[in-house]
């Protein structure tokens, strides 16, 4: 099974409606040979945790443009926590300060990709870190 592609689950939390970098995103990690499953809009951190455990992804990627990624960010690393899905790679991109980054990564979160990050910077580190069953 070590052929097996990398499964991502990218997902929209909270009622933020701008998705075209996360579907881009989508693309450039689908480009790169893994399988993309794609939640879309206004999803809740719980339907998130849920379609991860349902999909047996090995990332979660959160996109956030709202300025909401901190409480997101918190709330999704409790209920990873209290599902016992620890080994999932946790990664989040959007608009998020500089300042906030050693925050995220503090809390658990493994990669913190803001904008204007580079698609082969993502593709690399999901690749070296994803945690493939």
């Amino acid at each position: 099974m070590g052929d097996r592609k990398i499964r991502v689950l990218l997902a929209k939390p909270g009622l933020d409606g701008h998705d075209r970098g996360a579907k881009v995103v989508a693309h450039a990690l689908r480009e790169a040979g893994m399988e993309v499953i794609y939640t879309g809009l206004h999803q809740t951190v719980p339907s998130i945790v849920n379609q991860a455990i349902q999909e047996d992804v090995d990332v979660i990627g959160l996109s956030i443009m709202s300025g909401a990624h901190i409480p997101i960010c918190r709330k999704l690393m409790d209920l990873v926590k209290e599902k016992g899905i620890e080994d999932k790679l946790i990664v989040v991109g959007g608009v998020i300060p500089s300042r906030d980054i050693p925050v995220l990564k503090e809390m658990g979160v493994d990669g913190v990709f803001p904008g204007g990050s580079y698609f082969k910077d993502i593709v690399k580190f999901i690749q070296e870190n994803a945690r493939r069953n």
